[in-house]
């Protein structure tokens, strides 16, 4: 079992900044990849974006590509969501999430199987 806790979510004007972390306990394994969703209210799940075990080559989906970036720091079993030049349409529940099952990274929330609960993110206009 992973356990993971989103935190650092909140409020925030457009063009702010906020940093979401992602805190694994439980079973952790530091090989394990990591990504982030969102999920804004009325629709579905989106993947936000992805990082492997090492913490190279992160990628993201094309509407947050050059604004938000995420990194790792495996001694403290934390991912992090760097997110700036906010926008309202990036207001959302913003879940992390761990794949045990291989290395590779994905952009597909049905090959992940632990999730954090959640932290709000509302960025006003």
């Amino acid at each position: 079992q992973v356990q993971l806790v989103e935190s650092g979510g909140g409020w925030v004007q457009a063009g702010g900044s906020l940093r979401l972390s992602c805190a694994a306990s439980g079973r952790t394994s530091s090989n394990d990849p990591m990504a982030w969703f969102r999920q804004a209210p009325g629709k579905e799940r989106e993947f936000v974006a992805a990082i492997s075990w090492s913490g190279s080559k992160p990628y993201y989906a094309d509407s947050v590509k050059g604004r938000f970036a995420t990194s790792r720091d495996n001694a403290k079993n934390t991912v992090y969501l760097q997110m700036n030049s906010l926008k309202p349409e990036d207001t959302a529940v913003y879940y992390c999430a761990a794949k045990v099952t291989g290395f590779a990274p994905s952009r597909d929330s049905t090959s992940h199987d632990y999730w954090g609960q959640g932290t709000q993110v509302t960025v006003s206009s």
